[in-house]
């Protein structure tokens, strides 16, 4: 018996409908892309894993995919390690590379390795799949798009303004009103944990504070205690979890909270540059928030930290986010190159616009017009009218068969296909409108007219 055909969890096939509609987001986030001035790379789909190992935390060490080397990968382990087993230790004999995490760490090799060939500072977009080992939820794949537009070379706060800009821009065309985008700065963290008293232990605080809304306050509080951090220090951050009122207020707030921390100070103005600037400037669609529990676990981001979340009342995790890392190239051997950057999540997006009806009606119209099989000589006479009418970028195909009339009716009405040519005498042609059933006679100018 054959075996029944799956796919791996957490994957997915896309029909034409929802391949055309994924483009369609894709295209509106690339004009928007390159009309920021951000230019197009593609990095490989699987880099070795040193590149990718330790640079999202322990969390995000986990949820790399490992390849396995080829051909006899357990050949040349020791016979005694393998009845030993070390799992940490045998990984990294058995498998030297792995599927990409996100397009940040491997833009940042990028950018090293191509220093010599790049001009400062350097913007640049792309669009590929990621792999994530994650538990498969709604919105939560283990192979997803990510959207990303960084640039570095640059510790311009102006920056961080233009990203806001652009997010607000790409949604906005989208139609998707009432997006959040949230920002908070890394710096502000780092100043809180140091005035509780627990810089030490800064990124079990920001690990725990990020998952504020799928815990809440009191499993917040529980992880914090796990990982040591005091019933003291707690109290003190309590502030924190009911932190209300505009950008203006909430950043007076933490001039009061954080005037001992130089780290945290620096934080707050940083933050109101950016708010300022962008409230001036004014944006279309989207709302702007001081969040000031957003701490997102990667290790990298040192200045400002942003999050999107769905319009309120859609049930969707976030659908965007970013930051500000100054020493990511460090770790390749490249010293004092900031960057900054964000990313969408084309996956999420396509629920949301989904769930909210979105999508233009003519993303996913393909063929216009279907010219029916009669004969062989007929077939001929339709396909020169064809190549007419796709030379004029109108999207066209003759049935391929002499099938039944009726037959090949049902295939353009499956097919969502608006027009038919069910006859040709000569130079003219019966065209059908399946939508309203109008018919009439034209020549192919006027099949083009009716068409365009």
């Amino acid at each position: 018996m054959a075996q029944k055909p799956s796919i791996p969890k957490g994957t997915r096939d896309f029909s034409p409908a929802e391949v055309s509609k994924r483009n369609y987001i894709i295209s509106v986030m690339r004009s928007h892309f390159e009309k920021f001035g951000y230019q197009p790379i593609e990095t490989p789909s699987f880099e070795n894993s040193e590149t990718l190992m330790g640079k999202y935390g322990e969390e995000g060490d986990r949820l790399i995919f490992k390849i396995l080397n080829s051909g006899d990968f357990l050949d040349k382990v020791p016979s005694d390690e393998l009845q030993n087993i070390n799992y940490k230790q045998l990984t990294g004999k058995i498998s030297e590379k792995a599927l990409r995490y996100d397009l940040t760490v491997p833009f940042a090799r990028y950018v090293v390795q191509h220093q010599g060939e790049i001009e400062f500072p350097f913007k640049r977009y792309q669009i590929q799949p990621v792999w994530r080992a994650d538990r498969p939820q709604k919105g939560r794949f283990r192979e997803f798009y990510q959207c990303d537009a960084d640039v570095v070379g640059s510790t311009s706060l102006w920056q961080e303004v233009e990203l806001v800009q652009l997010y607000d821009s790409v949604f906005a065309e989208l139609g998707l009103e009432g997006v959040t985008i949230k920002i908070n700065n890394r710096k502000i963290l780092s100043g809180i944990a140091e005035v509780i008293g627990a810089s030490d232990k800064l990124i079990d605080f920001t690990v725990a504070l990020d998952k504020l809304d799928k815990i809440g306050e009191e499993g917040v509080k529980k992880e914090m205690i796990e990982k040591g951090i005091s019933e003291n220090a707690l109290v003190k951050v309590q502030p924190l979890f009911s932190f209300t009122g505009t950008i203006s207020e909430k950043l007076e707030k933490l001039s009061g909270l954080l005037s001992t921390s130089e780290e945290g100070k620096k934080g707050i103005e940083e933050l109101r540059f950016i708010c300022d600037n962008v409230i001036k400037l004014g944006l279309q669609k989207a709302n702007l928030d001081l969040d000031v529990t957003l701490a997102r676990g990667l290790n990298y981001y040192t200045g400002a930290i942003f999050e999107v979340s769905a319009p309120e009342g859609v049930a969707m995790g976030s659908i965007g986010g970013g930051g500000r890392y100054d020493d990511l190239t460090g770790i390749f051997g490249l010293k004092n190159m900031s960057g900054v950057g964000i990313s969408f999540g084309l996956d999420r997006i396509y629920l949301v616009l989904e769930e909210l009806h979105l999508f233009p009606q003519t993303v996913t119209t393909s063929t216009k017009v279907l010219f029916l099989n009669f004969d062989e000589s007929q077939a001929f006479e339709a396909m020169k009218a064809i190549t007419f009418l796709r030379s004029q970028n109108i999207k066209v195909e003759l049935y391929p068969d002499a099938a039944k009339i009726d037959k090949q009716f049902k295939h353009a009405e499956r097919r969502n296909i608006p027009f038919v040519v069910k006859e040709i005498q000569g130079t003219t042609f019966i065209l059908k409108n399946l939508i309203s059933g109008e018919q009439s006679e034209n020549d192919l100018s006027g099949i083009l007219e009716k068409l365009a």
